[in-house]
């Protein structure tokens, strides 16, 4: 463990410039960013939805993936800077959007609300796969 790391105990953990070390760490704390970010959904959709201001499950459900890009943005903006990181995360970007909207049109009947945040959770397990395992073997080959 660093020292960023070991004196607070941190999760996901973290290199000493603040790079997420695991794969498994940062598809778990994505991963429940996006539950967060469904249940905060869930709950605001409800709330509008007691004052007669829409139907609920209406909301767009991609909105519960801003806490794991949060977190993506801040493992890209600890990576040096350089090639890797950039086209490890335009790939990313790519294939995990490609994912989830190929998710949402397989679920198009479901309310937005669900078919958003399945896609959602394709988005974040596809962009964090690629990102982790391509800014990593990047880096080797470029030094």
């Amino acid at each position: 463990m660093s020292e960023r790391d070991g004196a607070r105990g941190g999760f996901p953990r973290r290199d000493a410039e603040g790079r997420v070390v695991a794969l498994g760490d940062l598809l778990g704390v994505s991963l429940a960013g996006v539950v967060i970010g469904v249940l905060a959904l869930v709950l605001f959709d409800w709330a509008f939805d007691l004052v007669g201001s829409g139907e609920f499950g209406r909301a767009n459900g991609w909105l519960a993936v801003i806490l794991p890009a949060w977190l993506f943005l801040e493992d890209f903006r600890a990576w040096s800077f350089g090639a890797a990181r950039v086209v490890a995360a335009g790939l990313a970007a790519v294939f995990g959007v490609a994912g989830g909207l190929l998710l949402a049109g397989l679920t198009d009947g479901l309310p937005p609300l669900l078919s958003g945040a399945l896609a959602a959770t394709v988005f974040t397990v596809v962009y964090a796969t690629v990102w982790f395992h391509g800014v990593h073997w990047l880096a080797r080959r470029t030094g």
